[in-house]
């Protein structure tokens, strides 16, 4: 009798262990590849998107486009790799607002965009919300954005430098755009989670 109550002593506690580690997995979600295929975006304008060698590439436009997510977002983080020519201008937009008519006065918008005329809204920036604390040039080479927005606390690392680790309440759930602007750009390694 006393063995049986051993056992299932062990056993409770067993599926107690299971289920709390269960628990602390739960509110961080697995990530989501969005590279490689169009399946999980909408276009919005002209651009010339395209996939080459696993990478979303545009060059050419007659106005502002965007790549849309399908999908909304509140608490996220986002990670990728672009690369950007000399005068070009992209950025990734996130919690928009409106995804027909997407502005960095509507959505945040973490720009890509080395020799903007105002730099407080220059690459590693958020335009018209937070400047970026540091200077990094990205041009002509492959770079990487690390972005997590949790509640109104907003944190931008551009390859590996922190420039943005602040809050704002402006936005707060949205779709997540990459941006054509001018130039070229390339996009490549997009990937989110949930938090």
């Amino acid at each position: 009798m006393d063995i049986l109550k051993t056992i299932k002593t062990i056993m409770s506690i067993a599926c107690l262990t299971v289920f709390l580690g269960g628990c602390s997995s739960m509110g961080s979600g697995d990530w989501t590849d969005m590279s490689g295929s169009f399946a999980g975006w909408d276009r919005v304008g002209d651009a010339n998107w395209r996939i080459e060698n696993g990478e979303f590439v545009a060059d050419s436009a007659s106005g502002v486009s965007h790549l849309v997510t399908k999908e909304s977002y509140s608490d996220f983080q986002i990670q990728l790799e672009f690369w950007n020519h000399e005068g070009a201008n992209s950025g990734v937009f996130m919690r928009i607002t409106d995804p027909a008519n997407i502005t960095d006065r509507s959505a945040y918008e973490a720009n890509i965009y080395d020799d903007r005329p105002d730099q407080s809204g220059r690459t590693g920036g958020i335009p018209n919300f937070l400047a970026p604390t540091r200077v990094i040039d990205t041009w002509d080479q492959w770079n990487t954005y690390d972005i997590t927005m949790e509640g109104n606390h907003i944190v931008v690392k551009l390859n590996g430098v922190t420039t943005i680790d602040s809050t704002d309440d402006n936005f707060s759930s949205g779709p997540i755009s990459l941006q054509y602007g001018a130039g070229t750009i390339k996009f490549r390694n997009v990937r989110i989670r949930r938090l």
